[in-house]
């Protein structure tokens, strides 16, 4: 039986075996393709289509995939987004080239070389007490630019009712945007240094995430299969912080979040986060979570079998295919090897959406995407 791309995906949603493993790329920055191996796969397949950048911000340097190359790619999966607000698109766009770029938090990147833009700009670096939280110029949630164009994009999606639907807000995860406000090293060691600032800025980005969180699933209605959120929570080989410091200060927020998000939509939940984050995961199943992405294949997070074994009736695991060695320094037959080695694993018995390990950046050969997809579709 030969299914649609939306019964593909649906059928893994709930724990069904589809015609065969279903491809997740492109619906955001997270499951996207960076421009220049966006604009070499266009080349190889004879695509014309001009070049749009993913939320319609250039610096981050995401391609909006046209649609002629998300179908050769075989993706199942579209996406609904958000936007910044107008008056901060705006603004950026008058900025005189190369200069910093601004979100609506306060956060910024800097050009490092041409094109290649670096988060840089941290408002709170040196904050450490409330006032100073409360000091600071938040973003207005209720802006409508962020979202007024979100109903009619889901709604379109849902009534041609081909593909599988993942609703991608941008700037959402309320540890990734502490981490914006003050920098990582500095945040972390705030965690032990100053818990209770932590937990201040932590509650006050979560309000502001649920805020704009409820405007968007309002608007995205019962039309969307998937909303993905996350938090970056390990590295290649352990998690960030002790299980110990992440269920006492971060744990808390993402329980809130992830009830806040269930109260909203029907839609699963995906959550993202890069790196070994093994210890955390039956966390991450209490609080609700259905789906992991990305699956990266470090430290414990490496040993697919056994995530398979132990949390496979529990999770759909989103990703797998490996974006440090395999497919940037593989040869597309190295990567079909890998796909049908993740695929025989993770995908036994269904509960598998195939993908890139994050983003397919500027060094993964265009050839190398065409050999993941390829292989994967012909399964």
């Amino acid at each position: 039986m030969s299914f649609t791309s939306r019964q593909r995906i649906q059928a893994v949603l709930n724990h069904q075996v589809p015609d065969r493993v279903p491809i997740v790329i492109g619906p955001s920055n997270a499951t996207g393709i960076k421009m220049g191996t966006y604009r070499r796969i266009k080349e190889l397949i004879g695509v014309t289509a001009e070049d749009r950048y993913l939320y319609d911000w250039q610096e981050l340097g995401t391609a909006l995939i046209d649609e002629q190359t998300l179908k050769r790619l075989h993706s199942d999966v579209r996406g609904v987004l958000d936007l910044e607000p107008a008056s901060v698109r705006v603004a950026n766009l008058a900025r005189t080239p190369h200069e910093p770029r601004y979100n609506s938090w306060g956060g910024g990147v800097v050009e490092n070389e041409p094109g290649e833009w670096f988060p840089a700009i941290h408002p709170l670096n040196d904050a450490t007490t409330r006032a100073e939280i409360e000091a600071h110029t938040w973003p207005d949630m209720d802006d409508p630019t962020r979202f007024a164009h979100v109903r009619a994009q889901a709604a379109a999606l849902d009534q041609a009712n081909e593909f599988g639907i993942i609703a991608t807000p941008w700037l959402l995860f309320p540890l990734e945007r502490a981490f914006e406000m003050q920098r990582m090293d500095f945040l972390l060691m705030n965690m032990i240094m100053h818990p209770d600032f932590v937990r201040a800025l932590l509650a006050k980005n979560l309000s502001l995430c649920k805020q704009l969180m409820g405007h968007f699933l309002r608007e995205c209605g019962t039309h969307i299969d998937i909303i993905k959120i996350g938090d970056d929570l390990g590295m290649n080989t352990s998690t960030l912080m002790s299980p110990k410091m992440y269920r006492d200060i971060i744990k808390p927020v993402h329980a809130e979040y992830i009830a806040f998000i269930k109260q909203h939509t029907h839609a699963k939940v995906m959550f993202h986060s890069d790196g070994d984050i093994f210890p955390l995961i039956p966390d991450l199943i209490e609080m609700g979570v259905d789906i992991l992405h990305p699956v990266q294949p470090t430290g414990k997070m490496a040993d697919f079998k056994r995530l398979k074994e132990q949390f496979g009736h529990q999770l759909i695991f989103c990703g797998g295919i490996d974006t440090q060695r395999i497919l940037p320094f593989g040869t597309p037959q190295e990567v079909r090897a890998e796909v049908r080695r993740v695929v025989s694993i993770l995908g036994e018995g269904g509960g598998y959406l195939l993908g890139s390990v994050h983003t397919v950046m500027n060094d993964v050969p265009a050839e190398n995407v065409l050999a993941m997809v390829d292989e994967a579709a012909g399964m």
